[in-house]
């Protein structure tokens, strides 16, 4: 069993170059929910924030953003950038001349992989501050929700700070950015276990609420597949 093992983690490649950096830009024009940055992020799809600097020299986050063409055209994304009940909204308008970090958060990633070998083999890899999929579970608990979804992935990324879900699938890994809900890079990882654990490997083996506490069964890579 050992020698299976160590077999099934030397199929798996280095990551060179799977991570999408964190780049700077900054908005060159503004047309309503639409803007044009002045450097275009590397991969369409990566999402960033808008960056503004008041009178007072005090920076804020306005927006989020999604690139949508490699010339730089990206898109407003309509959410609320900051969350705390104590704090207004914020409703200052994307300038042209705003700083645009593309990946923001790209270092914090959450991932969803079939077993623990699969998830420790990934893990160790890089130096990312790794989100685990408890967190994830627990979550889950209070939505009620019975299986991933690019929804509630988006939800989780925007309460928990995640900027990258790294999908685990059929002898593939995908990532996807959650706020743009576009997949930025994906990589090729050989054999993977044959069965995954259902829905995503944790380390609970039960939780007394929500659907963990059922007798539900399913596939790990049909769910994988389907985000």
């Amino acid at each position: 069993m050992h020698k299976i093992a160590t077999l099934f983690l030397a199929a798996f490649p280095l990551f060179g170059g799977f991570f999408p950096p964190t780049v700077q830009s900054a908005v060159s024009s503004v047309s309503g929910k639409q803007i044009t940055l002045t450097k275009p992020f590397p991969i369409n799809g990566m999402s960033g924030v808008i960056v503004h600097t008041y009178n007072d020299s005090l920076p804020t986050m306005t927006h989020r953003i999604a690139q949508t063409s490699t010339e730089g055209k990206a898109k407003l994304i309509e959410t609320d950038i900051i969350h705390h009940e104590s704090l207004p909204n914020i409703k200052t308008e994307a300038l042209v001349g705003d700083k645009v970090v593309g990946g923001y958060l790209y270092d914090n990633v959450l991932v969803l992989a079939p077993d623990a070998q699969t998830y420790s083999k990934i893990t160790s890899q890089y130096e990312k501050t790794w989100i685990h999929p408890d967190l994830y579970a627990l979550f889950l608990t209070k939505e009620g929700d019975s299986v991933p979804t690019k929804e509630n992935l988006a939800k989780f990324a925007d309460m928990y700070q995640v900027g990258l879900v790294c999908i685990v699938r059929k002898e593939t890994a995908i990532l996807l950015d959650p706020i743009s809900g576009k997949i930025v890079g994906q990589q090729t990882l050989g054999q993977t276990p044959a069965q995954g654990q259902f829905p995503f490997f944790m380390h609970f083996e039960e939780i007394k609420s929500g659907w963990f506490d059922s007798e539900e069964k399913g596939n790990y890579y049909q769910i994988m597949e389907s985000i």
